[in-house]
């Protein structure tokens, strides 16, 4: 499970940055290593990484229950009797 989040992590700072790259430059890194260069015209491989991103996303939706479980048990009623 560990591999799968870091897998999910860098493919999440992948797409960050190529989205950031897309917003700030009008730069689709993506499509520019898969594709022709064009914004949106990534090729069947820059689509595979389109779709794995939004995977990795829709995987890393499940953190946030273990955020929230994590920061109950480190700032619940009890942590303060623990201190």
């Amino acid at each position: 499970m560990r591999t799968l989040n870091t897998i999910v992590l860098i493919l999440l700072i992948v797409g960050g940055i190529n989205w950031g790259l897309v917003a700030l430059a009008d730069f689709d890194l993506v499509a520019s290593i898969f594709g022709d260069g064009t914004i949106g015209q990534a090729g069947v491989a820059g689509t595979i990484v389109y779709v794995l991103v939004a995977l990795a996303a829709i995987w890393a939706i499940s953190w946030f229950g273990i955020f929230a479980e994590s920061h109950r048990t480190a700032h619940g009623p009890m942590a303060a009797e623990q201190h």
